[in-house]
């Protein structure tokens, strides 16, 4: 005879299981811990890679076929690994699939993801992997001048079958995102487990060359966060020809000029299904765009109702940044191109390798923690400048005031830069 527990789960699996995915999202949940919900379950699932950064950063200007004065260092990085880390201390526990070797870089990889209490369950650990790492030659401004990258493990070792073994993971998950470090037979299996739950998907391109992976997932992509060099990358690969041509850019254009001229490949990716394309433009800022306007941005990234660190998290932004932003209004019409401008932070620059991580695991943490996309944005940029002060990747720890004052003064200074029909 069935208990009287079992009788109320299956009644509440009938009730909910009608109800669209947020209820769903919350029963899984109650289901796979025994009945009990505990802080910590919305985890967003970051597939790609770990890799060591050797950091050689010249006291002068380098001369060719010498050795110049300097600094050598070893820093934790890795696009996903990166993103994760800053997820992570923004106060949202990331679950982490990736691939590393038991050699000195790996141990260090791995000491450190321990240290900060995260599961090394999905990091794929084995003797004969050698661990990505990546030797970046530095100019004295903190520009990558020059970079050599051995990540052919992630490759190898991250595979379809490794990642099937997290499906459990990545349904539950509130996000995904997936670098494209993997090869396209792993991108498409991380994205076709995460379309059987309705999962969004947020594709990081890494690179101008492994951007062109996006080709075989563009449908299952729910955000794309490409600098200008690779969002041409992508358009041509998702149009099979290279019909877009790289970017000039003058030292005058305006903001309005320079989105222009990136129209054109923004909306291809749009119209091959990507929802929300974030151009990453270096000190000038970030282009938002999607079709219709901005409640349509955020269709497909409703959030469970925050808890724990994340509520306070939440509270702190949305005290700075109203989830209502009265910079434009909503179109209904498919053929619409909505993008609207979010400036850079001035700031002190040490280093700038890792601000575009830090950009997009600030809007993976905030859109995890409830906020919507705009809001993410400016939390995205505030923590961007917070790496770029920082010696390593990713700050040792944020300040979440600090965060929500720079937020606000990003937020506030977003402005509507196209708004309308593409007919």
């Amino acid at each position: 005879m069935e208990s009287s527990v079992q009788r109320r789960v299956e009644a509440i699996s009938r009730h909910l299981l009608s109800l669209p995915r947020e209820p769903k999202f919350f029963l899984h949940q109650v289901l796979l811990n025994g009945g009990k919900v505990k802080n910590g379950d919305a985890e967003a699932v970051i597939i790609g890679g770990m890799v060591l950064d050797i950091h050689a950063i010249p006291s002068v200007p380098a001369n060719p076929r010498t050795t110049t004065p300097g600094k050598v260092r070893y820093v934790l990085g890795g696009v996903a690994r990166n993103v994760a880390e800053c997820v992570s201390k923004l106060g949202t526990k990331p679950f982490m699939i990736s691939a590393v070797g038991l050699d000195m870089a790996g141990k260090l990889l791995l000491e450190h993801w321990k240290s900060a209490g995260l599961s090394t369950e999905g990091i794929r650990k084995q003797q004969d992997i050698g661990t990505p790492v990546v030797c970046n030659i530095l100019d004295i401004d903190g520009e990558l001048a020059a970079a050599v990258a051995s990540v052919e493990a992630i490759e190898k070792f991250l595979t379809p079958e490794w990642i099937q073994q997290f499906k459990d993971s990545i349904c539950s998950a509130p996000i995904l995102m997936v670098d494209a470090n993997l090869i396209p037979p792993a991108l498409e299996a991380s994205c076709q487990i995460a379309a059987k739950s309705s999962v969004p998907v947020w594709f990081e391109p890494v690179s101008v060359a492994k951007s062109r992976r996006v080709a075989s997932v563009a449908k299952y992509v729910t955000v794309a966060s490409p600098n200008e060099d690779e969002l041409i990358a992508m358009a041509n690969a998702l149009s099979c020809a290279n019909v877009f041509p790289p970017i000039e850019r003058g030292n005058k254009d305006s903001t309005e000029s320079l989105f222009q001229k990136l129209k054109p490949a923004i909306w291809l990716l749009l119209e091959k299904g990507i929802r929300i394309v974030v151009v990453t433009l270096g000190s000038d800022g970030v282009f938002l765009c999607s079709k219709g306007g901005p409640s349509f941005m955020n269709t497909g990234l409703e959030r469970l109702k925050p808890y724990g660190s994340c509520e306070q998290f939440y509270k702190i932004v949305t005290s700075s940044c109203p989830p209502h932003w009265g910079g434009a209004t909503d179109s209904e019409k498919d053929s619409h191109l909505f993008a609207v401008h979010f400036p850079a932070l001035p700031a002190s620059v040490v280093r700038l390798t890792g601000a575009g991580d830090c950009l997009v695991g600030g809007m993976l943490a905030s859109i995890c923690a409830g906020l919507n996309v705009m809001q993410s944005v400016a939390v995205g940029i505030a923590a961007a400048k917070a790496a770029v002060e920082a010696e390593t990747n990713v700050p040792t720890a944020f300040s979440l005031a600090s965060i929500a004052d720079d937020a606000r003064s990003v937020y506030s200074a977003a402005k509507v830069v196209f708004n309308q029909s593409m007919l």
